[in-house]
């Protein structure tokens, strides 16, 4: 069996405020209502996702009288890489002191990662490959947005720790997940990689007034919200399949914080209690990979999520790709 004995996420310093967005995109006031976003965290022009996994795990140590030497086992998920090459994880590994008899590799995910990061690391502390696994998740997703992109609205930067032990705080459960590659476009940055290595300055207006840029993220948003309508039922339905459980045995549900009106969305659909349900993207934002460990944090320090309770988490979007599990607390 595999726990979450430990957990915490870091926001980097500068907060961008709707106010500041409103003076420079205009017209965002309804839009952000809709979304749920009063403020988000923007990285520095210099600080990449490595640097916020590192300040992610250093709180993470100090926070749970935890040493760089207890860690076996070091994973990083990320889509805002420091390099093509070497991998990020390599370097924290380093930066950290972490040991040099430790493994460690990254993996490119967005707002499924954690979950399939939880994966992972349950089947290596289970396994007896790992002791102590150290899961990181970072994105600097504010460096691939346009200027003049409204999605600066929804989206901030982060990075959460969790180690993950063959004891602790939440047992993990069983996994339901899913990969539907064919809605690549749905979520996606065309120009930089090696598919196309050139930026061309490219921009495309759709009939609803949008703008898509290739050089940098780009998103169909009604997509996006029709795929995570379509998807996410059953995800949950065999979810609970997985672990044996009916949905009146989840006390709590921590979902991606892709926006609220998703979220409510989904609750809705799902007949899930509102107060069962978590929703805070306030001061946040869409921060990808970390929403799921901030939602698990906050609801842990605020009492939502208590002793006894067995908790939903699922993650969704940019692949297409989704998972879920059943925390036991």
């Amino acid at each position: 069996m595999a726990y979450i004995k430990a957990i915490t996420y870091y926001q980097p310093d500068e907060v961008i405020t709707n106010e500041q967005l409103e003076k420079e995109l205009g017209g965002i006031e309804q839009v952000a209502k809709t979304a749920g976003v009063d403020s988000r965290r923007k990285a520095a022009e210099e600080e990449t996702a490595s640097d916020l996994a590192v300040k992610a795990a250093e709180k993470l140590f100090e926070e749970h009288g935890l040493k760089p030497s207890e860690i076996d086992f070091l994973i990083f998920c990320t889509q805002s890489p420091d390099y093509f090459m070497p991998s990020a994880s390599c370097i924290i590994q380093d930066r950290l002191g972490i040991p040099t008899t430790a493994g460690a590799f990254g993996y490119d995910l967005g707002c499924s990662g954690y979950v399939y990061g939880l994966a992972i690391t349950n089947s290596f502390v289970d396994s007896g490959l790992a002791k102590n696994v150290l899961l990181l998740t970072a994105d600097t997703i504010s460096k691939y947005l346009h200027p003049q992109d409204k999605n600066r609205l929804l989206f901030g930067d982060a990075a959460s720790a969790t180690l993950v032990a063959p004891e602790g705080a939440a047992r993990i459960g069983a996994f339901e997940r899913g990969t539907d590659g064919s809605g690549l476009e749905h979520i996606i940055i065309r120009n930089g990689g090696n598919r196309h290595r050139a930026m061309t300055g490219n921009s495309r207006k759709d009939e609803n007034g949008n703008i898509h840029y290739d050089d940098y993220f780009d998103m169909d948003g009604e997509a996006v919200f029709n795929f995570t309508v379509e998807r996410i039922p059953e995800l949950m339905k065999n979810c609970l399949a997985k672990n044996e459980m009916e949905k009146e045995d989840v006390g709590f549900y921590v979902f991606h914080q892709a926006n609220k009106y998703m979220l409510n969305t989904l609750r809705k659909l799902n007949k899930l209690p509102k107060d069962a349900f978590f929703v805070d993207l306030s001061d946040t934002g869409n921060t990808t990979s970390s929403t799921v460990p901030i939602g698990l944090v906050k609801s842990m320090k605020n009492g939502r999520i208590h002793e006894g309770m067995n908790v939903m988490v699922a993650g969704f979007g940019v692949g297409l790709s989704w998972a879920a599990t059943i925390l036991k607390f």
